[in-house]
């Protein structure tokens, strides 16, 4: 229970800090902004998404809590990337591509006995793999994403710390 209030303490505040934060006014985005955004966003709403399916098929409290707490952290991210979004003109597609909509049927379909170790196997995949997505954008994206980038990539980094003490 104090690993849980203690994620949900930092989680808040990067969420926080996020959410504190706007886009520069009257910037555009770059063909690669808008491919992070692409990316990004898709596995912001699968996340938000999956975290909805462990609170629920979650087997032990530490899995269904650290569902609520994704999908509570990336809804807030998802949040401001579709602020940041449209303040540069790029267009964020609604609902899951055929990817993660499938990655998404699989999560639901696992039994019982197999879900808590397959949805954490799950999420440490993709925050993996967004963390190196989030740290290029930090490095080399428009103004408008980098800081934006910057902090999720903290956020990312301690769900990925958490996920490695379950």
């Amino acid at each position: 229970m104090k690993i849980l209030q203690t994620m949900q303490r930092s989680a808040a505040m990067v969420v926080g800090m996020a959410l504190g934060a706007g886009a520069a006014v009257g910037q555009t985005a770059s063909q690669a902004d808008g491919e992070f955004v692409g990316k990004v966003s898709q596995g912001g709403l699968y996340e938000v998404e999956a975290g909805r399916v462990a609170a629920l098929q979650g087997q032990t409290p530490v899995v269904k809590d650290f569902g609520l707490l994704e999908s509570q952290d990336h809804e807030g991210v998802n949040a401001e990337l579709k602020r940041i979004a449209t303040k540069t003109g790029v267009t964020i597609k609604p609902g899951l591509n055929a990817e993660f909509s499938a990655r998404l049927a699989k999560l639901k379909a696992v039994p019982a006995e197999e879900f808590d170790a397959y949805y954490l196997d799950d999420m440490k995949q993709i925050h993996n793999n967004d963390e190196g997505l989030f740290v290029m954008e930090s490095q080399g994206g428009s103004a408008a994403y980098q800081g934006f980038a910057n902090r999720t990539a903290m956020l990312v980094k301690a769900h990925l710390g958490w996920l490695n003490t379950l």
